[in-house]
């Protein structure tokens, strides 16, 4: 008779950048369960925005996640300009394109991070090195086009904040086609490598049924040839307007994942040279609004991971009586409790980092736990906690309060 033993990876591990645990039953080297136990970061920005007024809540939601940092502002926006009639109806042209070159700008972004982590993962460091070098230009451009590397602070209801200056566009053009050759690197590097190919192949699979059953969303789901993009399908910015393709898979196993990030990355460049060519050389990139009737909207942006969903409730006033936020990692999180098991130890932890994690943004209302009851924290209470917390640190290391 077999015997499972646990072998628990997190909430702190070399291969997570933010604490998550996963509790691994394996017989021998073989995964036969996993047990997914989120819950370690406590945010409360669903409950802090409530807390903001609309203009703010974007500068907030902007932190949920430090690589799709336009993602959530744009779903918020998206949201809120549902309430008012639709973002075609209220945002100007030019800012229309601005918000899809920013968008497609950021999946470049956060693929090639993806891609270098993941040939650091199997010891491939030299891909790492690549991936990370190519990126920086990258943030060149959004630092060109907004100001910042992060963190854009380009969003706002009824357009943008900043213009892209017309001075600005052959440099951008210039960089973009630079980058071609990158990627055309990384396409040859992994797709014609056989050891990249007998390690990721047929490795941490999601067939298309489970991927249904699971409901993922993003790359995860179309390597398993789930033919789903928010861009095509709830078209939003100019997307619908230009030639680009819907990039999938059908094998669901780590190859596929990786194949379907790298030939997005010819999509968004794509996509971004024709926002260029077709944006208005000048107009307004901001309706002004200045109120949010009473009403309730939903907001869906194709981020990197996948769909992120935002809803607002507003009553008139001028702060949300509710935002709920829907990350992608959190549905793409929960398919690890398939395409894990089954495979070896050393195959899960590359599994569990192929859907592209990010656990910051799966957890935003903060839970504490008491001995026979539980409650639910505020911002305030976070806040006051917070204090508390510092002012005994303070008494700790100086011995007396300041």
């Amino acid at each position: 008779m077999s015997h499972k033993i646990i072998v628990p990876i997190g909430p702190y591990h070399p291969l997570q950048d933010e604490p998550e645990f996963f509790q691994l039953y394996v017989e021998g080297e073989k995964v036969v369960d996993i047990d997914i136990i989120i819950g370690y970061n406590h945010r409360g920005i669903e409950k802090l925005s409530e807390s903001k007024h609309f203009d703010q809540v974007p500068f907030l939601v902007e932190r949920i996640c430090g690589i799709c940092s336009s993602s959530h502002p744009y779903a918020y926006c998206l949201a809120v300009e549902n309430i008012l009639g639709g973002e075609i109806n209220i945002v100007p042209e030019k800012a229309l394109y601005i918000r899809t070159i920013i968008d497609e700008l950021q999946r470049i972004h956060s693929h090639l991070l993806w891609l270098g982590l993941a040939g650091h993962f199997i010891g491939y460091n030299t891909v790492w090195m690549w991936a990370w070098k190519y990126r920086e230009p990258v943030l060149d451009m959004f630092e060109m086009v907004t100001g910042n590397r992060n963190n854009y602070a380009m969003f706002k209801i009824g357009g943008v904040r900043r213009d892209i200056k017309d001075e600005d566009i052959p440099l951008l053009r210039k960089m973009l086609d630079e980058l071609l050759p990158a990627v055309d690197l990384f396409r040859g590097a992994v797709m014609d490598d056989p050891v990249i190919k007998m390690r990721l192949k047929d490795v941490g699979t999601l067939t298309y049924q489970q991927a249904v059953d699971w409901c993922v969303v993003g790359p995860t789901a179309r390597a398993s040839g789930v033919n789903i993009d928010i861009r095509r399908d709830d078209p939003y910015g100019v997307t619908e307007r230009l030639d680009w393709n819907v990039i999938l898979e059908k094998d669901g196993d780590i190859f596929s994942k990786t194949i379907v990030r790298i030939l997005e990355l010819y999509e968004s460049i794509s996509i971004i040279r024709q926002s260029l060519d077709k944006m208005p050389k000048s107009g307004v990139i901001d309706a002004e609004v200045k109120d949010i009737p009473e009403g309730e909207g939903i907001g869906r942006v194709e981020a990197p991971r996948g769909e992120c969903f935002h809803y607002i409730k507003s009553d008139g006033t001028n702060q949300p009586v509710r935002h709920k936020v829907r990350s992608p990692s959190f549905m793409n999180v929960a398919s690890d409790k398939v395409s894990a098991v089954g495979g070896t130890i050393s195959d899960a932890t590359i599994t569990l980092a192929a859907v592209d994690p990010c656990y910051c943004c799966t957890e935003r209302v903060a839970v504490i736990n008491k001995i026979n009851n539980r409650k639910v924290m505020n911002g305030w209470d976070l806040v006051k906690l917070s204090q508390e917390k510092t002012l005994k640190l303070k008494e700790g290391y100086h011995g007396r309060p300041k």
